[in-house]
């Protein structure tokens, strides 16, 4: 069994190199939709924080890349990401399919603003 990595860098640099190009755009989205974020390794995957708490998890597999946990919203927020959502509080996102980074930066505000408020 391999170490767990003990940072993001560590983390992204041990996946193969099309899960990494996606998860590290994935990590730029974040920091770009939610400004001044910090982040670490939580549950053994990346994970952004907003003064040291945890407010969003990605993480690589062999057939998608998953953002965790799904906020809540309206209807049409719903509906978008619909095609995504496996249940249990995971958005998937298949490989070799564009990745809606538009949407992940959207999951990302909802969750930095439910964090702030929390």
């Amino acid at each position: 069994m391999a170490d767990k990595p003990t940072s993001v860098d560590a983390y992204l640099a041990d996946q193969p190199p099309a899960e990494r190009a996606v998860l590290q755009q994935i990590r730029a989205t974040i920091h770009r939709a939610v400004p001044d974020t910090g982040e670490k390794i939580s549950y053994a995957i990346p994970a952004a924080t907003i003064d040291g708490r945890v407010f969003i998890f990605f993480a690589g597999w062999k057939a998608h890349v998953s953002v965790y946990p799904v906020p809540e919203g309206d209807a049409a927020f719903e509906k978008t990401i619909e095609p995504y959502n496996s249940g249990r509080g995971t958005l998937k996102f298949p490989l070799g399919e564009p990745i809606p980074y538009d949407l992940i930066a959207q999951v990302a505000v909802r969750l930095a603003e439910r964090a702030r408020n929390s």
